[in-house]
C-alpha cells in the first residue's frame, strides 16, 4: 500500500511539484502544492509514450510548476544510460527536459526515495521490490550506486536473490537470509552510518537486519520534492 504523505508541504510562494514514481508495477504521482496523489499500472512494455499519456490523464487540473520522474534505471547527466530491466524500452532516447512543459529532472527511483529517507550521516538505501534499488546519500548528496547487477552467488546477482524472483525462487527463509547477508555486505562496502529498507518486500522480512530502520514508499515523494526545495531538513512523510 502505498502510503500518503502530508497535505501541502509547498508553501503557496515557491513551486508546485508533481512527482512521479514510475516502477515496473505502477506510476504513482503525488502534487506538493495539494497532497493529491494517484497511480497507474505500468508493466513489461511500459515506455515513454505511456508516461507522457499517463500523466497528463492523471493529473489533469493538479497546480504543476516543476516535475521529479524517479525511473527504475540508471540516470546520469540528465538522461537514461540503460534500458530499465522490469519496464519497456525507449528511455535511452527519452529527454524530460521536453517530455512536460514545465521544467524537469531525471533521478533514479531508488535514488529518490533515499533522498527522501534521509535523516544526516552516511546512509545506505536499499529498495527491496521487483529488484533491488541501490542507493547511497553522504552529507546531504545522493549518489546512484546500481550494484544489483554485480554477481552474488550460484551465477546470479544480487537481485536475483534479493527481489520479487528471488522470494518466489528460493522461498522466504532462504530470501530473508540473502536480504540479511546482503544488508550486511553492502554496508560495510559503504561505510554507511545506517540502513534504510524500502520497497513492497520490505513487508516479508519478520525482524530488521542490524542497523536498519523501514522506509516508506512516500519518502519517494519527499525525495522528488527534495530535489526541487534543495531542503535537507526533515519531513514527515506519514
Amino acid at each position: 500500500m502505498y502510503v500518503t504523505p502530508p497535505a501541502g508541504v509547498s508553501p503557496p510562494d515557491q513551486p508546485s511539484v508533481l512527482v512521479c514514481d514510475l516502477g515496473a508495477a505502477s506510476l504513482k504521482l503525488w502534487c506538493s502544492r495539494t497532497g493529491a496523489t494517484a497511480a497507474t499500472p505500468t508493466g513489461p512494455t511500459y515506455g515513454p509514450a505511456d508516461l507522457r499519456r499517463d500523466v497528463a490523464r492523471e493529473t489533469a487540473g493538479w497546480p504543476v510548476d516543476r516535475v521529479s520522474l524517479g525511473v527504475p534505471t540508471g540516470v546520469a547527466h540528465g538522461r537514461c544510460y540503460s534500458e530499465p530491466h522490469n519496464i519497456g524500452a525507449g528511455w535511452l532516447d527519452f529527454d524530460v527536459a521536453h517530455a512536460f512543459d514545465v521544467p524537469a529532472m531525471l533521478i533514479n527511483d531508488a535514488v529518490m526515495q533515499a533522498l527522501g529517507s534521509y535523516a544526516g550521516g552516511t546512509m545506505l538505501f536499499l529498495g527491496l521490490g521487483t529488484g533491488l534499488g541501490t542507493a547511497l546519500v553522504h552529507e546531504g548528496h545522493p549518489i546512484g550506486l546500481e550494484v544489483q547487477h554485480l554477481p552474488y552467488r550460484d551465477g546470479l546477482t544480487y537481485e536475483d536473490w534479493t527481489g520479487t524472483r528471488g522470494y518466489a525462487r528460493f522461498g522466504p527463509a532462504v530470501w530473508r537470509a540473502a536480504v540479511f547477508d546482503v544488508v550486511r555486505r553492502m554496508k560495510d562496502a559503504t561505510v554507511a552510518d545506517y540502513v534504510v529498507l524500502g520497497g513492497g518486500n520490505v513487508r516479508h522480512l519478520d525482524a530488521l537486519p542490524p542497523q536498519c530502520r523501514q522506509g516508506s514508499n512516500a519518502n519517494a515523494f519527499v525525495g522528488g520534492w527534495r530535489l526541487w526545495a534543495g531542503s535537507e531538513r526533515e519531513l514527515e512523510p506519514g
